[in-house]
């Protein structure tokens, strides 16, 4: 009997620790450790689909039309337009995403106490990741709006820098408008992000499962897994965030008066451009979305292995 009740507390130990598997402060700086590394891939890919999103119509034949006139005008340093407030910006919007997320699935426990599975479920874990797009959006909310701006510069045959950099872009959109035009688009931010990580994190975790060996964690550090894993969720995500993307893109970027707001932005998109506006940028966003994904997910995955270890 005493040997029953041993194992049945360290059962419960265990379904505990499983629950709880990762701090707060370890989900938020994994989650920044993950940001910089999906920043430092993926901007070039990200820079491409702003650009092709915002364009006029016939202004690029396509992604490679991109690249191939952004290099022409500014070389290479061109495809990094714009990577300033995402690198500076991602540490906060990815550890908040992170952690968001953390937080999110603890909610879903404290809301089933009596489950018997730490396993969440795809509903639980569609739940954890919306939750995770909510506070997060405050500060990518921002940041979206100056990096389109600064992606945007040096589009056009013959304009010429408007903004000197991240802080003068927030300057002159304070003088502008004050904080509500610094904050244009959050709205929109979160149309895309709230789905978009719902995708994002449930995708991953099944994905994960799927290619874990029977018998053994998913939770245990396998390289190829987690690449592979954060690849597909990078894909899955972008395949429900491109049209709202495109039109936080158009609205973050257009001039002030343009649209008087996000479903005013579709509306006109639409109706200028057709329902394939949409879609513009789909092919740099999930060739974007693989790599930039599989390394963020490794930045988090590494990172947390190794804080594991130290504390």
């Amino acid at each position: 009997m005493a040997d029953d009740q041993t194992s049945a507390a360290i059962s419960d130990k265990q379904f505990e620790e499983k629950k709880q598997a990762t701090s707060s402060i370890k989900s938020f700086l994994s989650g920044g450790a993950g940001g910089i590394a999906s920043v430092l891939v993926g901007h070039p890919f990200d820079l491409t689909k702003t650009r092709l999103q915002t364009a006029k119509e016939g202004a690029y034949k396509g992604a490679l039309d991109v690249v191939k006139k952004t290099i022409q005008a500014d070389g290479i340093k061109g495809l990094y337009r714009g990577m300033g407030p995402p690198l500076v910006g991602v540490t906060p919007i990815f550890a908040i995403s992170f952690w968001s997320y953390d937080l999110g699935k603890k909610i879903v426990y404290g809301l089933t106490p009596s489950r018997a599975d730490p396993k969440l479920t795809m509903p639980e874990l569609a739940f954890a990741g919306f939750f995770s797009a909510v506070p997060t959006t405050l500060v990518a909310g921002p940041a979206e709006r100056v990096k389109v701006l600064l992606q945007l510069q040096g589009q056009g045959a013959t304009s010429g820098p408007v903004y000197n950099g991240p802080v003068d872009v927030v300057k002159q959109l304070y003088k502008e408008g004050g904080l509500k035009s610094v904050f244009r688009g959050t709205g929109a931010t979160l149309a895309r992000d709230g789905p978009g990580s719902a995708a994002y994190f449930c995708s991953y975790e099944v994905a994960k499962r799927m290619l874990t060996p029977e018998g053994q964690d998913p939770a245990d550090l396998n390289l190829v897994n987690v690449l592979t894993a954060g690849g597909i969720a990078g894909m899955t995500m972008w395949s429900f965030a491109i049209p709202p993307d495109v039109i936080k893109s158009r609205y973050q970027g257009a001039p002030s008066g343009t649209y008087t707001g996000f479903m005013d932005c579709a509306r006109k998109t639409v109706a200028q451009d057709g329902v394939k506006a949409l879609f513009k940028g789909f092919g740099p966003a999930m060739l974007r979305a693989a790599p930039a994904n599989a390394a963020c997910f490794l930045g988090v995955e590494v990172s947390l292995k190794a804080m594991n270890k130290l504390f």
